[in-house]
């Protein structure tokens, strides 16, 4: 089972005086015949919970009515009745249920300084402090009537249900104290965005100070500290969205709550004599609103959050005040396309659009030149709401958004020219195969180079008579004039290499006698003789290959 509270010290029976256990009872109900004076208390049953009249500090001039931590050391206030109306100690605050049925604080002058109308008529109107922490104003029947859980100061309870909005409009807000030891309204407060209804914000007066979280249709979200189990639990109503926080029964005593610093905190009671921290928002400068600039956002994914670029800009200066710019423009009428950045929280200043699925979403924002990003989350189809789906769009600047390891999705954010998903990805992977193909395309061409000379070298040595024949040359000082001389002529001339002209072999292969018309050559092998052209050196003629 849930539990709404959490259950402290109890009294321990004195069996020999049976009669003075009323005295260990604690007093938790108001009656129109017994009000509430300074110095009084009401206790809750179980001892976790008290109400009566405080002063934030040690001077005791002013006084507030309040409910606090009643078992643990020191006085954690959780909820304060006229935080901007004290009242002075020497005017005797009394807290009474009237002839009317209304609860009623005032002072001994009559003034009235915070007041709950019932509404009913009759008398048994009671108000009770419960286990929970909730004063609840009740009938005669136990109706309720009017709680604390709906009006909260700065905390919140395990248990509380709070309405953040209904029929398109803001109801209820965290409203910090004003310092640490005064009560009063303060400049820091959180609930939902009035223009979107979609998100939650810290406000610091009616400037965004840090955004928090886009609300879904039904969220839930559970986690576990030190042996402590809680949840959260954003559901749609139809008309609205309420907030509930719970923890699981034995837990110790815990709470939310936004301080006068504008840091809204999940505390847990260490059982010895402080409060533990489990998560706070912000948690860094980075968290806050816009702190990166246009274009730049919030990275917690490291030890240390940062600012950081979106794909495709850099920043626009030394820091990122002035945030980032384009490192290519991006214009209408030219190519563009999107690259979808993982676990990102949307930019504020958002278009929605209901009744979108995907494609659609991606199509409105591409026919749209001005469209600079675009975001889809699909909705929980149990929840209540009718649009069961959500489709953001961007024009112009990105303002606040951060990269979470608790973030689902994806931001698709529009860039210039080919669709290029990290340049700095694409030069790594581009240099080196460049490299490799030009290391390859080298070695082809030596080879092809290679292989040319071979081929040239054996053709000027078996085959490439024809051009010194049909040439000229300066032979010993005389110019020479080479007949030509094809194969085939040769051919004819030995009978297509007839053993009846061959009159001879040696080292250079076979010799043939040919014709008269050739007399002034002899063919020994492949190898060609012009007789009385070539000078004789050591019995060798000068010969050409053919």
């Amino acid at each position: 089972m849930w539990k709404m509270a959490f259950r402290g010290t109890s009294c321990v029976p004195i069996l020999i005086l049976p009669l003075l256990s009323s005295l260990c009872q604690s007093d938790d109900q108001l009656t129109d015949a017994k009000p509430l004076s300074a110095g009084d208390m009401l206790v809750s049953k179980g001892g976790d919970f008290a109400l009566g009249f405080f002063s934030p500090n040690s001077s005791n001039t002013s006084l507030y009515l309040g409910i606090w931590y009643n078992s643990i050391p020191g006085r954690t206030v959780v909820w304060t009745a006229n935080r901007d109306y004290p009242i002075a100690a020497t005017s005797s605050p009394m807290l009474a249920i009237t002839n009317n049925s209304d609860l009623v604080l005032s002072d001994s002058q009559g003034h009235t300084r915070w007041v709950v109308k019932s509404g009913i008529t009759g008398v048994g109107v009671t108000a009770v402090l419960r286990s929970s922490g909730n004063f609840v104003l009740q009938s005669p029947n136990g109706t309720s009537i009017w709680q604390s859980f709906d009006y909260p100061t700065d905390t919140i309870l395990p248990g509380m249900r709070i309405y953040l909005s209904k029929r398109a409009r803001v109801v209820r807000r965290l409203i910090a104290w004003k310092g640490p030891i005064d009560p009063s309204t303060g400049d820091f407060s959180l609930g939902l965005d009035p223009k979107s209804n979609l998100q939650f914000v810290i406000w610091q007066g009616t400037m965004p100070y840090c955004r928090l979280s886009m609300l879904n249709n039904e969220s839930v979200g559970s986690g576990i500290y030190q042996n402590t189990i809680f949840t959260e639990v954003v559901t749609g109503t139809g008309d609205g969205f309420y907030y509930k926080f719970l923890v699981y029964e034995g837990s110790p005593y815990s709470r939310l709550m936004l301080d006068y610093m504008g840091v809204f905190r999940f505390l847990i009671w260490n059982n010895r004599s402080s409060w533990a921290t489990v998560t706070e928002h912000p948690a860094s400068s980075c968290d806050l609103y816009a702190s990166c600039g246009p274009f730049g956002y919030c990275d917690s994914m490291g030890t240390v959050a940062t600012c950081r670029c979106l794909d495709g800009f850099e920043p626009a200066g030394l820091n990122f005040s002035s945030g980032c710019r384009r490192t290519k423009a991006l214009k209408c009428g030219k190519p563009s396309h999107f690259v979808p950045l993982p676990r990102m929280k949307a930019p504020d200043k958002f278009l929605h659009v209901l009744n979108r699925s995907f494609d659609e979403c991606t199509t409105d924002c591409s026919n749209n030149c001005s469209c600079t990003a675009y975001s889809y989350t699909n909705l929980s189809s149990n929840g209540a709401m009718a649009d069961q789906s959500r489709c953001l769009l961007w024009t112009g600047e990105l303002v606040d958004t951060g990269k979470y390891s608790n973030y689902d999705d994806n931001l698709y954010l529009r860039l210039a020219n080919s669709p290029v998903r990290n340049n700095s990805k694409l030069v790594k992977i581009v240099v080196p195969t460049m490299a490799c193909v030009l290391i390859l395309a080298c070695l082809l061409v030596g080879i092809f180079k290679y292989r040319a000379s071979k081929r040239k070298k054996y053709g000027i040595h078996n085959g490439a008579m024809l051009g010194y024949l049909s040439s000229s040359n300066e032979i010993g000082g005389e110019h020479v004039d080479f007949p030509f001389v094809s194969f085939e002529d040769i051919s004819t001339a030995t009978n297509n290499f007839s053993d009846s002209k061959q009159i001879g072999s040696g080292g250079f292969g076979k010799v043939y006698k040919v014709t008269k018309r050739f007399a002034s050559t002899i063919l020994v092998g492949n190898t060609l003789f012009l007789k009385n052209t070539f000078i004789y050196e050591k019995n060798c003629y000068h010969c050409f290959t053919i």
